[in-house]
């Protein structure tokens, strides 16, 4: 056995370091082994239209990325201060062929990108309807299985409620649909502004109280996905998440039938009782639903004690309420007693609440 000389004992350490840098850097790269890259491998085909269009976005950029920084390492290297075969020009100011090359090019690239745009805004627009269920298999409108399965998502503190109007029953925190049928969602927050995220299905959409906004999707591929919410809404965020099922025809009906055998209905003072802020909430299933639930929850009346926002719109819309309106603003408890407001108002929408039929067969 050698000792190791004082010349040598430097380079060791190097080698040392290099060997413990390695299996450092292999230590790291070790846990990305459980990743799953959904988004760019999705289950749906919006997702995955979504995915194709930021590869050929990245592309296109590194097109113009990649020369560059090619070109930085060469023109250093190149022209370095010991290489004296290099040209050496320095009254060299203009070249039309470099300055063509230098605009021209990310030009064309962001014409490119601007046309992508344009285009794919348009086609995966989440509010347009499906034209097609996978490549090469077009939406036929007079196929019954292409009828888009309405779910309607209200964002809760902090957890999620699907509402399945069509099937009569709702979900709290499980979300299924059937494989190659259209779904439609529509979007809505009890609270406060939310966003909704399953990421193999498509992109995250906002929920927003006293709004709605809609999301046109399909999945493809059976499965169990993580859907949660994509926007910070308060203390229990994190924990805002829940499951989404693939389900084919057959399991899709015995999930909707495992749902209809519980004895839970969703009424409003139960749907108020939900709403109150709670934390790693468990599945819930309820079998029977108000059917107006949803409109009230969007219009922000679930309370019937007060004014849904389309009857304040409707108010508006007809120059206000004259003076009845303003008595319940003037009058003070404290001065004159209990305050007088308007509590409701009839509109087109609500006629069957405040008139029966036989009164307005009548008045007719």
């Amino acid at each position: 056995m050698h000792p190791i000389s004082p010349q040598n004992q430097p380079k060791t350490r190097e080698k040392r370091a290099q060997r413990v840098s390695r299996l450092a850097l292999l230590a790291a790269t070790l846990p990305l082994a459980a990743c799953n890259m959904v988004v760019m491998k999705p289950s749906g085909d919006i997702a995955q239209q979504q995915a194709q269009l930021i590869v050929t976005s990245t592309v296109l950029m590194l097109l113009i990325i990649v020369p560059v920084i090619f070109l930085t390492f060469f023109f250093a290297w190149r022209y370095r201060q010991s290489n004296k075969a290099a040209t050496f020009a320095p009254d060299w100011d203009h070249s039309t062929k470099l300055e063509l090359l230098i605009w021209g090019a990310p030009l064309m690239i962001i014409i490119a990108l601007g046309a992508i745009t344009w285009i794919s805004t348009h086609k995966l627009d989440p509010y347009r309807p499906l034209d097609r269920i996978a490549p090469g298999k077009p939406i036929s409108a007079d196929d019954p299985a292409h009828k888009p399965l309405v779910v309607e998502v209200v964002a809760l503190d902090w957890k999620w409620l699907f509402l399945y109007p069509e099937q009569g029953i709702a979900t709290v925190n499980e979300l299924a649909a059937p494989l190659d049928r259209p779904i439609q969602f529509k979007i809505t927050a009890s609270t406060v502004m939310n966003s909704f995220y399953i990421p193999a299905l498509a992109g995250q959409i906002y929920a927003m109280p006293g709004m709605q906004t809609e999301l046109n999707a399909v999945i493809n591929k059976p499965g169990v996905f993580d859907g949660f919410s994509a926007n910070y809404s308060g203390h229990g965020f994190s924990h805002m998440r829940f499951k989404f099922h693939g389900l084919s025809d057959a399991d899709f009906q015995a999930w909707v039938a495992k749902n209809k055998a519980g004895d839970a209905t969703l009424s409003r003072a139960a749907f108020l009782q939900l709403e109150q802020p709670s934390e790693r909430e468990p599945v819930r299933r309820y079998a029977q639903v108000d059917p107006s639930l949803y409109q009230a929850i969007l219009n922000r009346c679930v309370d019937t004690n007060k004014m849904c926002m389309g009857q304040m719109m409707a108010i508006d819309a007809a120059g206000g309420l004259g003076k009845g309106s303003v008595d319940g603003l003037s009058k003070q408890a404290w001065r004159e007693g209990e305050r007088n407001v308007v509590a409701s108002m009839c509109t087109p929408q609500n006629l069957d609440q405040y008139l029966p039929a036989a009164s307005r067969t009548a008045q007719r």
